[in-house]
């Protein structure tokens, strides 16, 4: 099978590899969708910059798969062949507490191992799974739909089940990437009246504009958004990964608000009792879902005629990838899949 791998300078390197064959409790997919992850580019494509669970160890890339399952391995039950999938991205060990609760991307056993960090991943023509990481797809959310909810959709969605986002919450998002704006799209369903999104890109800004992902899109100065938001939004979401942006998402979070930190990357240098302890927030770092919360997030987007594909501005088959990664990279669209025929 071809399969694509990011050996760091802003190159992605094209391999033929033998097919994988499922082991117990083991399930292949033919691989459908993978789109590209904005960490993917920062602590992989560019330079693998990741230690620990960011740790890129040469496998196949890609953590945002969705496929179609083509053969199961002894002991699979709950999969069958045939079956449309997303993968949630990170196969963790299945008995520590972290695990248990469905929250992998936590896991801190040894045996842990994410999709395309350090486990072959969705860049390949065939995908080798466990049963466990496994949640199928509706049948009126397509492939595409299915990869972007596999990190992206399902990272958003997390963070405003933890802020408790409803019909009384105006919603500021900065950072307009396609997890902002999926954070804009979800807030919305969710009955937020009013979204207000930054970002220091005109081309993001203008994107988020036609998503309908937010009501205002601007580049995120205090005069902005004291005009929009007056003494500051009921909810908060940073997706950024930058510093500058994460200060604005507090510092306009009202009094007695909640704010939820996504982004990663970034150094937030904050006089903690100005803006946090007198203001009496409420701040959650968010790092991705829960697979329980996935299957929820699934059905939702079932029930709300949500598709998660309309963030895709740019798609390639797997003989592009390179060309993928370098559209991705330049950040001017939405989110960029890698896709197979139907």
């Amino acid at each position: 099978m071809l399969a694509a791998f990011l050996p760091g300078g802003s190159k992605v390197v094209l391999e033929e590899v033998p097919d994988p064959t499922p082991g117990p409790g083991q399930v292949l997919l033919a691989t459908k969708a993978s789109t590209i992850c904005g960490s993917d580019l920062r602590a992989i494509y560019r330079e693998h910059l990741g230690e620990g669970p960011e740790a890129y160890q040469g496998v196949v890339g890609g953590h945002e798969p969705a496929g179609q399952v083509v053969a199961v391995g002894d002991g699979v039950g709950r999969i069958r062949v045939g079956d449309r999938v997303v993968v949630y991205h990170i196969s963790g060990c299945g008995q520590c507490e972290e695990c248990r609760r469905g929250y992998q991307i936590s896991c801190t056993a040894t045996t842990r191992a994410a999709y395309g960090w350090q486990r072959d991943g969705g860049h390949a023509d065939l995908l080798l799974t466990e049963e466990r990481d496994l949640l199928v797809l509706p049948e009126s959310l397509t492939f595409l739909d299915g990869a972007v909810v596999a990190c992206g959709f399902g990272t958003a969605y997390e963070a405003l089940c933890r802020v408790d986002v409803s019909g009384r919450d105006r919603v500021l998002v900065t950072g307009l990437g396609p997890v902002g704006s999926a954070v804009g799209l979800l807030a919305k369903a969710m009955g937020a009246p009013l979204v207000v999104g930054t970002d220091p890109s005109p081309a993001r800004r203008e994107l988020a504009l036609q998503l309908g992902a937010v009501d205002h899109a601007v580049a995120g100065t205090d005069e902005e958004l004291d005009a929009l938001l007056g003494d500051g939004a009921e909810v908060a979401v940073d997706c950024s990964g930058n510093g500058r942006g994460q200060l604005t998402a507090l510092r306009h979070t009202r009094r007695w608000g909640r704010a939820a930190l996504v982004g990663e990357g970034g150094q937030l240098s904050v006089d903690v009792s100005e803006v946090l302890i007198h203001r009496q927030l409420t701040v959650h770092g968010s790092w991705v879902t829960s697979t329980a919360r996935m299957g929820e997030l699934l059905t939702n987007l079932d029930r709300w005629d949500l598709h998660p594909e309309r963030l895709v501005t740019d798609t390639f088959p797997l003989s592009q990838a390179a060309l993928a990664y370098e559209t991705a990279d330049a950040a001017q669209g939405g989110k960029v899949g890698i896709v197979w025929p139907a």
